[in-house]
């Protein structure tokens, strides 16, 4: 045998010291189907983002590397991490947007691992209510999300325990997700209609699912002028929360959002999340006037009563029409109210197309 066989690669008498190279731990997510095609469509981009956000806002790994693979002819997102998931971090991942079931990849193998969201109650809270413009639940959740991942209580996701303030709230959506993590939540809206739609639906389904609660409506002034109505509930997850004084409470205030800092009190609020109207004009009406503004009067006057009202250390997610208003002009609203606009990847992954007319952008700022 030649001598150089004989001492191995190296040639020096000793066996190869090559390591062998150990693969990454690799995870497959499957998506939650969503009633809206086009929205499953790019739920997969969104995802990847949002898991970006993640690894770095509260796993103890990093996301090295996402993509979308056809696995057994289903599409997943799957993802590298540097070390093995904790079970902690199985938790966090459980209340990504769009998770319906999570895999570690062994080999040709897939390993489901159990997910167990933050979720305080049935879903049907969310899904429940249709109408025309509703923004989806699964869209809301990335918003809630990505904002809550922003602030400096992240862990609140799991958690619990932040205050919540939409100032565009519409029929609630945002609201009860708030509801789901466990937040408490208030909400700003204009148009009596939905405020009506909401009450009835809030009440109706806090009684069917015979949740603790005590609500009062009523008229909303202040310094002596009526704004409008205002709704306010106290709730708890079970009787014995209730009972013990571990409520959460749920505000409704139906009125014009650029009184928001006139109602609320100063660094009252933990997050900031709302969905911008996406349509050409918003209204502001008052008794003895009529006032049409467009979506970027409405924010340029908003934004900083919304800014007064987040804490320090709190953050600010907004999502709107970006043939509206482009994604510079809103983050220099953002940045001119005092606050930091998060930029580079993943929050400028994040447009995606609703309809012809709506390219759904996001901005999240904190508010340092």
């Amino acid at each position: 045998m030649p001598a150089a066989a004989r001492r191995g690669r190296g040639g020096h008498g000793s066996p190869s010291l090559t390591p062998s190279l150990t693969p990454m731990p690799e995870y497959a997510i499957l998506i939650l189907p969503s009633a809206n095609r086009v929205y499953t469509d790019t739920s997969p981009r969104l995802l990847h983002a949002e898991l970006t956000v993640f690894g770095a806002a509260v796993l103890s790994t990093q996301v090295l590397e996402s993509g979308t693979r056809s696995i057994g002819g289903v599409s997943y997102v799957t993802f590298t991490t540097s070390e093995p998931l904790t079970d902690d971090d199985v938790t966090l991942l459980s209340n990504l947007s769009s998770a319906y079931v999570l895999f570690e990849i062994t080999g040709e193998l897939l390993r489901p691992l159990p997910l167990a969201p933050a979720d305080v109650f049935d879903s049907d809270l969310l899904t429940i209510q249709k109408y025309s413009g509703k923004t989806n639940e699964l869209f809301t959740k990335l918003l809630l999300n990505l904002t809550v991942l922003a602030c400096d209580r992240p862990r609140a996701l799991v958690e619990g325990g932040l205050r919540l303030l939409d100032p565009l709230c519409g029929r609630g959506t945002t609201l009860g997700q708030a509801m789901m993590y466990g937040f408490d939540a208030t909400g700003l809206e204009l148009d009596g209609k939905d405020f009506e739609a909401y009450q009835q639906f809030i009440k109706t389904w806090l009684r069917t699912k015979r949740v603790k609660h005590k609500a009062e409506a009523g008229t909303l002034r202040h310094r002596k002028a009526r704004l409008g109505r205002r709704l306010d509930i106290e709730y708890a997850a079970s009787k014995e929360q209730y009972k013990a004084g571990e409520t959460r409470t749920l505000g409704y205030l139906n009125c014009d959002t650029v009184h928001t800092d006139e109602l609320l009190r100063p660094g009252s609020a933990d997050i900031v999340v709302t969905d911008a109207p996406y349509g050409v004009q918003h209204g502001s009406r008052t008794p003895d006037q009529a006032l049409a503004r467009s979506p970027r009067d409405l924010l340029a006057a908003a934004v900083p009563m919304w800014t007064r009202v987040l804490r320090r250390g709190g953050a600010l997610g907004i999502s709107w029409n970006t043939h509206v208003v482009p994604r510079d002009e809103l983050a220099a609203i953002l940045t001119g109210a005092g606050l930091t606009v998060l930029d580079g990847d993943p929050y400028e992954s994040l447009a995606h197309r609703v309809d012809q007319a709506i390219v759904r952008d996001v901005l999240v700022a904190r508010k340092d």
